[in-house]
């Protein structure tokens, strides 16, 4: 499924909704680890190949609290890389400024 998501303005950008949650993308890699195969695994859930293994190489050998740290910690690292980058812009700013009064 398909939702638009407004950026700015006059920009509208359409975003995938994740389909699985990461509870149960972790029963779905356990029963992949359990030796069951992954074309069954595949359509039993609707996914393709691809993103079982791209789910295996991100999830591969964590628990469910494990990945709610994950996500915890790739949104904490966001925002931080935000305000890096509002810094320095503000930094940038403020040397143009003083160049331009000297």
């Amino acid at each position: 499924m398909k939702v638009r998501v407004k950026v700015s303005f006059r920009k509208t950008q359409l975003v995938m909704k994740k389909r699985f949650t990461e509870e149960q993308i972790i029963k779905v890699l356990k029963e992949y680890q359990s030796g069951k195969k992954a074309m069954d695994i595949c359509r039993e859930n609707g996914i393709s190949d691809a993103t079982l293994y791209n789910w295996k190489n991100k999830y591969s050998g964590m628990e469910l609290s494990d990945v709610k740290r994950l996500r915890e910690l790739e949104s904490e690292n966001g925002k931080l890389k935000r305000i890096v980058a509002d810094l320095n812009l503000e930094n940038f700013a403020l040397k143009d400024l003083i160049e331009k009064k000297l």
